[in-house]
């Protein structure tokens, strides 16, 4: 990737809202030729959306927890993102190296509630299950540094 289209990259994923004329001031490239960047971007699939930062507390998803997957059956088949990718309080899943399978990071209103999504989860994937509640956030979602070639 270019130095250009990774700078676009970078702001963007620190502010997406920012206006293209700002943006253009900011790169140093007309507005027009910032779209066109950013509409090939989004065509290579370097930007893949746009996202609203949501404070989760005020929106009432206050329990932010992590849960690690085991399999039960280790020869069953590996379809466990199919077996839970509907339940809405999954905010993300990832494949992960070690004992467990996978890492969902989901958000819900009470206690109770997780508990509830716990044994969801554990009948729908037929896994066992750890999670780690999260006490706070000192940052989340800071923009990556993309790397140079």
């Amino acid at each position: 990737m270019e130095e250009t289209d990774r700078r676009i990259v970078q702001l963007l994923s620190a502010d997406c809202r920012t206006s293209l004329a700002d943006l253009a001031l900011q790169i140093d490239l007309s507005t027009s030729a910032l779209h066109q960047r950013i509409k090939r971007l989004e065509q290579r699939g370097v930007i893949t959306g746009y996202r609203a930062e949501i404070n989760y507390r005020e929106a009432g998803l206050p329990i932010t927890a992590f849960i690690s997957l085991t399999p039960i059956d280790p020869a069953a088949p590996d379809d466990v993102p199919e077996k839970l990718v509907a339940i809405q309080e999954i905010e993300g899943c990832w494949s992960v190296a070690g004992s467990e399978a996978y890492i969902l990071k989901v958000r819900v209103a009470e206690p109770i509630d997780l508990e509830a999504l716990l044994a969801r989860i554990r009948a729908l994937a037929n896994v066992s299950t750890e999670t780690t509640i999260v006490l706070s956030t000192p940052f989340e979602n800071r923009p990556a540094a993309i790397a140079g070639e």
